[in-house]
């Protein structure tokens, strides 16, 4: 759960004698191991009453640094940070808001807020946590960002024609993500009802019950350095009127590319091919693997499933190529590894009961080579594919 601050800390971390307190701080180890000294050493430094709030900001600040640009001077609480959008996920979403008004109904500690006074005309952030509204002045100030910020309930609109920002909690009191939209805080259905009629983005978690979503909505799923981050619904004029659902695949070198339900789907399922291409989990979580496959001429190893097949992957992903493959047992496995002399082996496994870590012990693979093996449902029968993993 992480340290409960209050206003006090908030108002003591912003000032220099905060700041400084947290930057010495930022030098210790912050480790589990290092836990009691690295306590007995804030208390020493700052006193018992902002001892707690100081050494969490600085292990925060330690967490941030990966995900936000610029999150080594912010303030946080742990759940804040836990669901505060990466800065190029929420750059990426920004993009479709710049020039406009908008208001961040649950602006939190800010991230989202950060990205999008960078290109909104004027921007407004509201949220009923006044912990986390002064945490989200200091980070805006922190980012040279310039934001209204009101405390007020996302279902009790105090803006008008402005495009409004939401991201519902997505985490009960024990931690358990949630998936049902009915379930987020506030929920998605009471959103759409209060801000009808209204441009409207809501970023959901990426396991959101898509058929739950209003019609009227584009779903769009974003996946970062291959990781699913997150799904956004857009309304109103803020929606591609073309397309109900998109995949956004982005790449923290810069590097983005889009998939939408809008393209042809015509994908055969054929045989396997030279290469076998795992597409990203966007395009699988948006289900667009068939689009995909048929904008890069790829064909299913099975309708049900999702691995592609081709002579030539396309561009910036990790694709197998295939040195073997057959029908799945454990013994003709164990005689495809020692025929390449494979010691270190990655199993990869799709449509079949397998656990991989159990099955790579059974298999106990001896050789110098390196290879992976795909395990997948073809038709009725399970089928393993040696491959060659490599990066396009």
């Amino acid at each position: 759960m992480g340290y409960s601050f209050d206003l006090d800390d908030v108002l003591f971390l912003r000032s220099a004698a905060g700041h400084a307190v947290v930057a010495e701080l930022s030098a210790l180890p912050l480790t589990g191991k290092s836990r009691l000294n690295d306590v007995a050493v804030a208390r020493r430094q700052v006193g018992e009453r902002f001892a707690a709030a100081a050494l969490e900001t600085a292990v925060l600040r330690r967490k941030a640094e990966s995900k936000l640009d610029g999150g080594g001077d912010w303030l946080f609480t742990d759940s804040a940070l836990q669901q505060a959008t990466a800065s190029v996920v929420a750059r990426h979403r920004a993009q479709r808001l710049a020039g406009r008004d908008v208001h961040d109904v649950t602006c939190s500690i800010g991230a989202d807020l950060a990205a999008v006074a960078g290109i909104a005309n004027r921007c407004v952030g509201s949220d009923l946590d006044r912990v986390r509204l002064h945490m989200a002045g200091h980070n805006l100030a922190a980012a040279g960002r310039d934001a209204v910020l009101v405390e007020a309930d996302a279902l009790r609109p105090v803006t008008r024609d402005t495009v409004v920002v939401a991201d519902p909690a997505r985490r009960d009191e024990g931690g358990r993500r949630r998936w049902n939209p009915a379930d987020l805080v506030p929920p998605l259905d009471e959103l759409v009802d209060v801000y009808a009629g209204r441009d409207l983005v809501v970023k959901c978690a990426p396991g959101l019950d898509f058929a739950a979503v209003p019609d009227e909505a584009e779903a769009e799923v974003v996946s970062l350095d291959g990781q699913v981050r997150e799904a956004a619904l857009w309304f109103g004029s803020l929606a591609d009127p073309t397309a109900r659902r998109r995949a956004s695949v982005l790449r923290s070198d810069g590097t983005a590319w889009t998939v939408t339900d809008a393209e042809p789907d015509d994908c055969p399922a054929e045989d396997v091919r030279e290469w076998i291409i795992d597409p990203d989990g966007a395009v699988v979580r948006a289900g667009l693997v068939r689009h995909y496959a048929a904008r890069h001429g790829l064909a299913q190893l099975d309708p049900r499933i999702a691995y592609l097949t081709g002579d030539e992957p396309p561009p910036g992903v990790r694709a197998f190529r295939v040195l073997e493959h057959g029908r799945f047992n454990e013994k003709a496995l164990r005689t495809m590894l020692r025929r390449h002399e494979v010691g270190r082996l990655e199993i990869l496994v799709r449509g079949v009961d397998v656990d991989p870590d159990a099955l790579r012990r059974r298999l106990k693979p001896k050789g110098a080579q390196e290879a992976s093996v795909v395990i997948t449902r073809v038709g009725d029968q399970a089928v393993a594919h040696l491959c060659r993993a490599e990066r396009t």
